[in-house]
C-alpha cells in the first residue's frame, strides 16, 4: 500500500523558557500545560542529595552555586528568561535570598530570570491582592517560612495551614488540596496562594476560584505566568483569574 505525499505545516518559532528544578521535582507535565505551542520548555534538575523536604533541603536547593550550574544547563538552547521552579528554596533566606537567586542565574548567562516565589508576589500585585491564605504540603516551620517572606513583601497572611509532608509531594490528590482550601480560607483573605511546585494544582484553580468567589494563585501557576510574560507570551489557563487577567 502506497500513501499519498504528506505535506507537513511549516515547523513553529519556538520560543524557550529554561527551567530549574529541585531534584525531586514530578510534574514536568503539569508545567506544560501553561504553555503555548510555540514555547519550549527546557527543563533541568540540581543535584540530588537524599534529603526530606524540610528547612534543610529548601536552604540546600536554594545555594546560589548549585542554582547556577542549574541555569547554566539550559544556556546552549538559548532560552529568552530562565525560572527557578521550587517555592520553598526562593523564600527560605527571605527576600534577599530570592533577589539573589535571580541575581546567580543572570550571573551564569540567563538574559532574564524569575522565582517561583517572586512570581507569587508579582502575580498578586498584578491583581492588587494584599491579604491571603496560604495552603502548603510543608511541615509548620517551612509554612511559616512562607509566611514571613509574604508578610516581609507587604502582603498580610491573614490564615494558613499545611498537610505536614517531608516526601512524595506530587501524589498528593487533587481532592485533598481542594479541601485543605476550602477549610483555611476566611472570608477576609482577597485570594488563597497554594505553595509548592511539587504539589499538583492546575485543575483546582478554576473550580476553587469559581467555588470561592476570589483568585486562587499557585506556585506552578504564577511561575509559569511569569516566565512567559518575560518571554512575551502568554500562559494558557482556561477560567483561571491570574492568567486571565
Amino acid at each position: 500500500m502506497t500513501l499519498g505525499a504528506i505535506t507537513p505545516p511549516p515547523p513553529l518559532h519556538q520560543v524557550g523558557v529554561g527551567v530549574v528544578t529541585p531534584y525531586d521535582f514530578a510534574l514536568d507535565r503539569e508545567l506544560w500545560r501553561w504553555v503555548p505551542d510555540d514555547v519550549t520548555l527546557y527543563v533541568t534538575r540540581l543535584r540530588y542529595a537524599p534529603m526530606a523536604v524540610t528547612v534543610d533541603m529548601a536552604v540546600h536547593v536554594s545555594d546560589t552555586e548549585n542554582v547556577v550550574a542549574g541555569a547554566a544547563n539550559v544556556l546552549a538552547v538559548a532560552p529568552l528568561v530562565t525560572a527557578y521552579a521550587c517555592t520553598a528554596g526562593s523564600f527560605v533566606k527571605g527576600m534577599a535570598g530570592e533577589a539573589a537567586l535571580v541575581a546567580a542565574m543572570q550571573a551564569a548567562g540567563a538574559p532574564a530570570a524569575v522565582t517561583t516565589s517572586g512570581s507569587i508576589l508579582a502575580a498578586l500585585r498584578h491583581l492588587g491582592l494584599s491579604r491571603v491564605a496560604t495552603v502548603t504540603p510543608y511541615t509548620s516551620d517551612l509554612t511559616i517560612g512562607l509566611t514571613s517572606y509574604l508578610m516581609e513583601a507587604g502582603i498580610d497572611v491573614v490564615a494558613t495551614s499545611g498537610l505536614g509532608l517531608t516526601a512524595n509531594i506530587w501524589a498528593v490528590p487533587y481532592e485533598q488540596t481542594a479541601e485543605l482550601v476550602r477549610t483555611t480560607d476566611t472570608s477576609d483573605a482577597e485570594a488563597i496562594v497554594i505553595s509548592c511546585t511539587n504539589l499538583p494544582t492546575y485543575d483546582l484553580i478554576a473550580h476553587l476560584e469559581a467555588e470561592l468567589a476570589k483568585p486562587v494563585i499557585t506556585a506552578n501557576q504564577a511561575t509559569m505566568w511569569a516566565a512567559l510574560a518575560v518571554a512575551g507570551r502568554k500562559a494558557i489557563g482556561p477560567g483561571q483569574r491570574l492568567v486571565e487577567a
